[in-house]
């Protein structure tokens, strides 16, 4: 159910609002959204709500699609970052994050955590789960640390992201392996965007990393340190296969159609001048 989550998150609004986005959606018939926004510039689709399943708020943002200009040029504001102190109160000036990212959560940040204390005040619950896809993933590691700061101490969370890019430094990654008990992050075989923003920018993974590989064996990474890995199996983005961003994770592929051609035809090129090098 997780990933059709993640799923979702790339149907319009409209659909995602009234539950009715296809095979996913009926996958997970009993959730009720709260809140469903975003647009087609800088802020990705989003929404929260309740699943009953598993008794949790629900949290979701998209990775959004190439086509998508100006939210996608947000993933390329690389510089480090100090989380904004209006926001996240108390944290220390050392921990920091991709400031693209930053800027992209704070846009929904205040209307995300309205609508997660409504829905945790009217089922009385006090936990929230927190998914996303890619860039998705990324704002929904920001939003963690912040609901965190600003809901009650007794509230438990849960973060699932699939093919998540590094969101911040070493400071930001040892906050959260500190602070958080319940974080993966699930990587599909030769997915490059694992192994981006690079080390030698200051950025480091949190843990929890699940690496699937080919032949869909599940890797559970700290049991299996820097063995077939995201950073072992793509050791170079030169070694990456774009497309497997979309998964599958557990056979569901996450995106869309656009997107999977988009990275389909990226692919052909990569290999035609690969060939076009050899016989030269």
């Amino acid at each position: 159910p997780l990933q059709q989550f993640s799923r979702i998150s790339y149907c319009p609004p409209s659909q995602i609002s009234s539950w009715t986005c296809g095979q996913p959606c009926s996958a997970l018939p009993d959730f009720i959204p709260y809140l469903v926004g975003g647009d087609i510039g800088i802020t990705p689709y989003y929404y929260v709500g309740y699943w009953p399943a598993e008794n949790t708020a629900v949290i979701v943002h998209q990775g959004r699609p190439p086509y998508y200009l100006a939210s996608l040029l947000k993933n390329f504001e690389v510089p480090l970052t100090p989380l904004d102190i209006t926001l996240f109160p108390g944290l220390g000036s050392s921990i920091k994050v991709h400031s693209g990212f930053a800027s992209v959560q704070a846009l929904t940040a205040k209307a995300i955590l309205a609508a997660v204390n409504k829905t945790l005040s009217d089922h009385s619950i006090s936990k929230v789960t927190i998914v996303g896809h890619s860039l998705g993933g990324a704002i929904g590691m920001i939003d963690m640390v912040y609901l965190r700061l600003h809901l009650p101490s007794s509230t438990s969370f849960k973060f699932v992201g699939h093919g998540i890019p590094r969101v911040g430094n070493q400071a930001f990654a040892d906050y959260v392996d500190s602070t958080f008990f319940d974080v993966t992050r699930i990587n599909y075989a030769g997915d490059p965007i694992p192994i981006v923003p690079g080390l030698f920018l200051g950025y480091h993974h949190v843990s929890g990393e699940v690496h699937i590989l080919k032949n869909n064996t599940w890797i559970a990474c700290q049991d299996n340190p820097n063995i077939e890995c995201s950073t072992g199996d793509v050791p170079t983005l030169l070694s990456a296969n774009p497309l497997d961003h979309l998964g599958p994770y557990n056979g569901i592929w996450v995106s869309c159609f656009f997107f999977f051609f988009f990275l389909f035809v990226l692919r052909v090129c990569r290999r035609a001048a690969a060939a076009h090098t050899t016989l030269l």
